[in-house]
């Protein structure tokens, strides 16, 4: 009986030590920036703009819910288009700061 409870408790141990074990290193992907994400949430709502034009065409959607739709995708994408060009308008300032005080 002992030694299934040994057993079992070494098993238990294990398991645990497999399971919440960290590494000394993680490896966590690439560091995503407001701008990365901006022009990922652009191509979303451009894909999304297509296939809501693809099924308005295939008779899916009435008239007036595709210009619903398709008016609050626009105004989406103008949203993030104005972003995406303050964010670089203000990176390249940056760097032509930092380029104007290194000369």
């Amino acid at each position: 009986m002992t030694l299934a409870l040994l057993a079992c408790m070494l098993i238990t141990l294990g398991a645990l030590v497999y399971v919440f074990y960290l590494p000394g290193k993680l490896y966590l992907g690439p560091q995503k920036t407001r701008l990365s994400y901006l022009r990922e949430r652009r191509d979303v709502v451009y894909d999304n703009l297509r296939d809501l034009n693809f099924e308005y065409k295939a008779g899916k959607f009435p008239d007036s819910d595709y210009q619903a739709m398709k008016t609050s995708l626009e105004e989406e994408a103008a949203a993030v288009l104005a972003e995406i060009a303050r964010l670089e308008e203000a990176t390249s300032t940056q760097l032509q700061n930092k380029k104007g005080v290194r000369v």
